[in-house]
């Protein structure tokens, strides 16, 4: 019943938030009584929730929810983004219109997700993932323009078909399996069945994971991204691309670690091919970040970039490589959600979506630029922040590969991608703290600045007096807090891991 209570809470809520006719006052009540009430049961679930089997439809094949400790640990993620996402959003969402529906789905969608950490077997799984699609997609929908209709149909298409190509690597598995479905530490294939048919489940596989890892970016199923992020409203991109994205990752080592098992794919070609286009991935997508121009544009090719660090930490098949996966996916929870509000705050107050607009923007938005720089930190991986402890985790387990290949080449791509992502998110601090670039000189860079403002009609914050142009506390206090979660994460990353590495005892064997 827990995990029952922990979607239908905030499902009923975002029911009566779309269809009552509320006022602003009446709607944040109602949100804020849904999270908090969600937080709790969530927590309870987790916590307290044992295997609940609601519906079987044939021997072995039901709708089955149990919380191990991966999905309590995906669960904590999803409640802490959506808590901290909902506050901001309250004020955010005052310039857009259609209020109601947004924070509707925006329920709907956060109970979806937590039947997504909570599923017990792949059928669960699928059918929650796809769930989690459809009522995520009308937040990219939300704008209702040409271009929302066409970024949340891709969306849509990209993701359907990413989780029907899942789908076929589910019924072979099943086809596979022995009489437990649920997910089990290394698998649940009968070892008869699966050397049988061993090519054509290999090939099954690599198609599962290329289709659930449609939601999270990788090569050459990542087109949604950079179409969605720009066009949904900052809220959602947060939200979309720091934990819905992450259905893919959850449902990729659901798929690998505990329903087929590490054992079996190890040493084989899923497992290069896998590698290889998860690194091709980190490459390019950073190599994109880094010349693109629109903010939340350049922060989407960076989620499709950061996300194949998981992936790729995943395809080592390691307990090492899984734990610095994870641990990746926590920095980027903190990170990457709060980047996208911080872009958000840029729009909402100043109409900037453009990086090159904003030179001198630390004179009038202080907290949002430090906001801005702790989570680029954390991302390109300096210490003490969290990306700096995933990445090191990932770097080891890499060096530690059977694989020679993968030993020498994944330190140098996970090198290669952070020097990359300090050259797109660090000038955006260093023009907005000190618009007057070293080498110029102040008279120079100011000559430079009013030169820009003429030719490209951006505005220049460097000379405007220190009056500050932050928002309200309920869009600085989430950015404050998603900030210390990435440092926390990395001063207690040690601890992290140690709970991560009891958790998953047995998995990697």
């Amino acid at each position: 019943m827990l995990y029952l209570a922990s979607f239908f809470i905030p499902a009923i809520f975002g029911v009566l938030v779309g269809v009552l006719r509320l006022t602003d006052r009446q709607r944040r009540l109602l949100s804020c009584a849904a999270i908090f009430a969600t937080d709790l049961f969530g927590g309870l679930a987790a916590a307290f929730g044992g295997e609940s089997t609601l519906l079987v439809f044939a021997p072995g094949v039901s709708i089955s929810f149990r919380a191990d400790g991966v999905g309590r640990f995906f669960l904590i993620l999803v409640l802490l983004l959506y808590t901290a996402v909902l506050f901001y959003a309250f004020e955010y969402m005052q310039m857009e219109e259609r209020e109601g529906m947004f924070f509707a789905f925006f329920l709907i969608s956060l109970g979806a997700m937590l039947l997504v950490t909570m599923a017990g077997n792949l059928v669960t799984l699928y059918l929650c993932f796809e769930f989690a699609t459809l009522t995520s997609m009308p937040l990219v929908l939300h704008e209702m323009t040409r271009e929302a209709i066409a970024a949340a149909r891709k969306y849509l298409f990209y993701s359907i078909g990413g989780a029907l190509l899942g789908l076929l690597g589910v019924f072979y598995v099943y086809f596979c399996a022995g009489e437990n479905t649920m997910f089990a530490p290394g698998g649940i294939l009968d070892p008869v069945k699966a050397a049988e048919n061993r090519e054509v489940l290999l090939a099954l596989v690599f198609v599962a994971i290329v289709g659930f890892g449609t939601k999270a970016g990788l090569y050459p199923m990542h087109g949604w991204l950079p179409t969605a992020h720009p066009i949904a409203p900052a809220p959602a991109s947060s939200l979309l691309s720091g934990i819905i994205a992450k259905a893919g990752i959850l449902a990729v080592i659901r798929l690998v670690y505990f329903s087929v098992g590490p054992e079996y794919l190890r040493g084989t070609w899923v497992q290069l091919v896998w590698s290889i286009l998860a690194m091709l991935t980190i490459f390019m997508g950073s190599m994109m970040a880094f010349c693109e121009k629109v903010t939340k544009k350049r922060l989407a090719y960076s989620t499709i970039s950061q996300l194949s660090y998981i992936m790729l930490g995943l395809s080592l098949l390691t307990e090492g490589g899984l734990i610095g996966g994870l641990l990746h996916a926590a920095a980027h929870v903190a990170a990457k959600g709060c980047l996208f509000l911080c872009a958000g705050v840029f729009i909402y107050k100043l109409g900037k979506r453009r990086v090159d607009e904003l030179r001198g923007i630390g004179r009038v938005m202080p907290i949002t630029l430090w906001c801005f720089l702790i989570s680029a930190l954390s991302l390109v991986g300096i210490p003490p922040f969290a990306g700096f402890v995933s990445k090191w985790h990932l770097a080891l387990a890499g060096l530690s590969s059977a694989n020679a290949v993968l030993a020498v080449l994944m330190p140098c791509i996970l090198l290669l991608s952070a020097l990359l992502t300090a050259g797109y998110l660090l000038p955006v601090v260093i023009d907005g703290f000190f618009p007057e670039r070293a080498g110029h000189g102040h008279a120079a860079g100011k000559a430079a600045a009013a030169e820009n403002a003429e030719t490209d009609g951006e505005e220049n914050y460097a000379d405007m007096p220190e009056s500050s142009k932050e928002p309200t506390w309920r869009m600085v206090v989430p950015m404050l807090v998603l900030s210390a979660a990435s440092l926390l994460f990395g001063i207690f990353g040690g601890q992290i891991a140690a709970f991560l590495s009891q958790v998953l005892a047995g998995v990697c064997a």
